[in-house]
């Protein structure tokens, strides 16, 4: 089917921002669905399914190289039913397609290009293909057309080809007796190889491309509490330092406005030149490490860093409906009248264009110097031209000792670049909000208020999982949706959603003691035990049993980017365990261990989250259960004895939680005592009450020995 060009495809009827931008290409694209199944079945012509997501640079040069292209689409519209698919909305699908072109191809990424034949099996996959032949690729339109000659000559031999991987995906074998590692093997082995590629220059792990992968800090932090070993938390320390100086760290913000925030990886080893988008589920992550860097360090520089995360998504990702928006795009037009947009063009700086600034030029010199610009321009390695004569901030040179108010005035300046970047073209906001993120900045938002105290914090935490609940869970059957966006919630909620949301609920109720939080999370739970949770082979699907959505359902076995759904749900069965009585939890949380045992002991740097999860579990948890008004000052002292330290594994409520379905509080426990009062169990075993901060202190330090 051959439409005019300026005609919308299927894709105009979505919401997905991504899919919107190809609603008016000439490829007749369709939405993953019966529709699209039913033609390919029907032509007896495979699908070219094609994934990414709206803030992917790749996915624009393709659209731009191949997709707006007339010959190529109907090369696609005559042999392909072309499927368009936003990752973000169909994670597991994404999971599914992508687990297959890293077998067959060694690699994988985005934009991702899968041809299925009409029972939707893979039987050729990739990445980004150029338009021709070129360095050695093949060209998208070679590649389109010998698969269209050989589907016509050979479909036999296609199909042979195409029923080898799903026959591949075995269910998992069920569980094995003593599949746990020894105590501390698995841990020990992830550091090690964590410090074998640790940059003791730069930090982060390995050559470049470095990506931030907040989990591996979460589990360097925890290691290092657990063992009593200084450089698990020195490597972490030392990378979240330099990774707020580096280019990947929007330096230019306002205070209360907005900017600031995360890029999602940086191209070289010393963080200065990123990829410029941001993403929600990394700044969220991020923030935590840089709180629990301040727990651990008590330097007010890593919680700075928090707070301008916090700026920045406050002001610049949150919806006026209490929502946070999923990504900002790298690239976007330059100044002037450019005819194509271009990565980074919001994000860099002439010489000239900082030096013109109104402000002394003593003042301009010293930003300048802080933050190594040159006039020629300071990217040294720019191979597609797009930075020439241009800076990206990256603190260098600590300005001297004897300049005074120097902090001031480099915010200063910041203040004016922000403003005349105000003035830019905006990269484009992928206004979509997803579950699972909002899940994590609710976490973030939530620890942010208990460590910093900033009830703004708190507001926002609560304004997004109020959001949350009112437009993507029903309520009767607690069940989740996975997306939002222009007042259309969809998707069936996955694991992640499941486990995240949960997890962001859990940290919201510890930090203002709503007992509606704490009760939804745990329905939450319970729920994704019913939908996700193998009772057969242990951990969590990333579909539900009855979304048939997908064609094989898998479980995540990587903490990457974002965390397993697993590794999430199985901190969530521990603190729920303790926090509700409830011991099945319990062995749910070591069945998963178990189904995870062998990757744990083979290849334990795979999943660091679920090792400290794992470290959690034999610690035995921590409870503290708070009895008195939450008000008064005594008892906020008392709360900041717990809050202040780093402390994995605590888990704090307050006694009038004991109202809830499945909560048990000790009888003797009066929930409206008039002498505020911290009861505090370790493992199975409880303290004597603490009503002092002295007392408390006491107590745990008990805890951490």
């Amino acid at each position: 089917m051959n439409r005019k060009p300026a005609e919308p495809n299927l894709l105009a009827r979505e919401k997905s921002p991504y899919l919107l931008q190809h609603a008016f290409n000439p490829v007749d694209w369709h939405p993953w669905g019966p529709e699209a199944f039913r033609k390919s079945r029907e032509r007896n012509i495979p699908i070219f399914l094609s994934v990414g997501y709206a803030t992917c640079h790749w996915c624009h040069v393709m659209e731009r190289e191949s997709f707006e292209n007339e010959e190529t689409a109907r090369l696609l519209n005559d042999n392909f039913i072309p499927v368009k698919v936003d990752r973000e909305e169909l994670p597991d699908l994404d999971r599914l397609y992508m687990t297959y072109v890293q077998a067959s191809t060694g690699r994988g990424g985005w934009p991702m290009s899968v041809w299925l034949t009409p029972d939707l099996k893979p039987f050729y996959g990739g990445s980004y293909f150029p338009p021709e032949d070129r360095y050695g690729m093949p060209g998208f339109r070679t590649v389109l057309s010998s698969i269209a000659q050989l589907w016509k000559t050979d479909p036999a031999r296609i199909r042979d080809a195409s029923r080898i991987f799903f026959e591949q995906l075995q269910p998992p074998s069920p569980i094995e007796k003593n599949g746990i590692p020894e105590k501390g093997e698995a841990q020990e082995a992830c550091f090690m190889w964590l410090e074998s590629l640790f940059d003791p220059i730069w930090g982060g792990f390995g050559s470049a491309p470095k990506f931030p992968r907040p989990v591996l800090l979460t589990f360097l932090f925890s290691h290092s509490f657990h063992t009593g070993n200084p450089k698990a938390a020195s490597m972490a320390l030392l990378t979240l330092k330099k990774m707020a100086d580096g280019g990947i760290h929007d330096h230019v913000r306002s205070m209360g406005k907005g900017g600031g925030g995360f890029a999602r990886y940086s191209t070289d080893l010393r963080w200065h030149l990123p990829h410029f988008e941001k993403m929600l589920y990394d700044n969220a992550q991020l923030a935590m490490s840089y709180l629990e860097a301040y727990q651990i360090s008590g330097d007010r520089f890593f919680s700075s860093v928090a707070e301008d995360i916090f700026n920045y998504v406050l002001h610049d990702m949150q919806s006026p409906e209490g929502g946070f928006y999923s990504a900002e795009d790298a690239d976007s037009f330059p100044d002037g009248e450019a005819p194509e947009k271009r990565e980074g063009a919001f994000y860099v700086w002439s010489w000239k264009e900082v030096m013109s600034l109104p402000a002394d030029p003593e003042k301009l010199e010293l930003f300048a110097r802080t933050y190594g610009m040159k006039p020629e321009g300071n990217v040294p390695v720019d191979p597609h031209g797009e930075f020439g004569g241009k800076n990206v901030l990256m603190e260098q040179s600590a300005p001297e000792e004897h300049e005074k108010n120097t902090a001031t005035v480099l915010d200063e300046v910041r203040a004016l670049l922000y403003e005349k970047r105000l003035h830019r073209p905006r990269p484009l906001l992928d206004d979509k909000i997803i579950t699972s993120w909002n899940g994590l900045m609710i976490s973030a938002l939530a620890k942010g208020y208990r460590v910093l105290g900033h009830e703004e914090y708190l507001m926002a935490a609560r304004n997004a999982a109020d959001f949350i609940l009112r437009h993507l869970y029903e309520e009767n059957g607690n069940r989740l949706l996975r997306r939002y966006r222009d007042g259309d919630a969809a998707f069936a909620g996955k694991g992640e959603d499941y486990a995240f949301l949960t997890r962001g609920l859990l940290d919201l109720y510890q930090a203002c003691f709503d007992d509606r939080y704490l009760d939804v999370a745990d329905r939450l739970c319970s729920k994704c035990n019913n939908l996700f949770y193998d009772h057969a082979g242990g951990g969590y699907f990333s579909t539900a049993m009855d979304d048939d959505s997908v064609p094989v359902r898998l479980k995540e076995e990587y903490d990457g980017a974002e965390p397993a759904a697993t590794s999430v749900c199985i901190l969530n069965l521990l603190d729920l365990a303790v926090m509700t009585g409830n011991e099945e939890y319990f062995g749910m949380a070591e069945a998963c261990f178990r189904s995870f045992g062998t990757m744990l002991s083979l290849s334990s740097h795979a999943l660091p989250l679920m090792l400290a999860a794992l470290n959690n579990a034999r610690k035995g948890g921590i409870l503290a259960i708070l009895a008195g008004r939450r008000e008064s000052p005594e008892m906020q002292k008392l709360l900041k004895m717990l809050n202040a330290p780093y402390m994995p594994g605590l888990a704090i409520m307050h006694a009038s939680a004991g109202s809830l379905n499945g909560v048990e509080i000790p009888e003797a426990i009066d929930p409206d005592a008039a002498t505020p009062v911290v009861f505090l169990c370790i493992g199975h075993s409880c303290r004597l009450p603490a009503t002092t901060p002295e007392a408390l202190d006491e107590l745990l330090k008990e805890a951490i020995r």
